[in-house]
């Protein structure tokens, strides 16, 4: 059972609140929890070494993971990610294996999942938002 008010952000989600989008302040402001995967940190650190300003935004992630609570995989995200991964091979509708880890993240603290990628609507049982 997914607990209301408690969210799962993706990389699009974090992007967007670096930019400042008003929907996701608004939404947050309401959120009881947050929660980041750190896969999404990764995702952030990689975006970042790409940037042209690489220095300012390893600063910002910095910053943001220390004032977030950042959730490392572990066994029960690994069980999570292999059924995950079976259902979608079955469904012949395969995610990037990131995305994968993310929603068995979500999965394993029955979280709702925060994306603006439609392809999580592929895995069963996940319960997803769009901001």
């Amino acid at each position: 059972m997914v607990v209301s008010g408690k969210y799962i952000l993706d990389t699009n989600i974090v992007i967007a609140l670096f930019a400042g989008e008003q929907s996701v302040l608004d939404h947050l402001k309401d959120a009881a929890e947050i929660y980041i995967p750190s896969v999404v940190i990764g995702e952030m650190y990689y975006g970042a070494h790409k940037s042209s300003q690489t220095s300012n935004n390893l600063q910002r992630i910095a910053t943001f993971v220390a004032s977030n609570i950042v959730l490392a995989c572990d066994a029960v995200t690994a069980f999570h990610y292999g059924n995950i991964k079976e259902q979608l091979r079955q469904k012949g509708k395969p995610i990037p294996e990131n995305d994968i880890w993310i929603a068995a993240i979500a999965k394993q603290f029955d979280s709702i999942l925060v994306s603006r990628d439609e392809h999580f609507s592929f895995v069963e049982d996940l319960t997803i938002e769009s901001w």
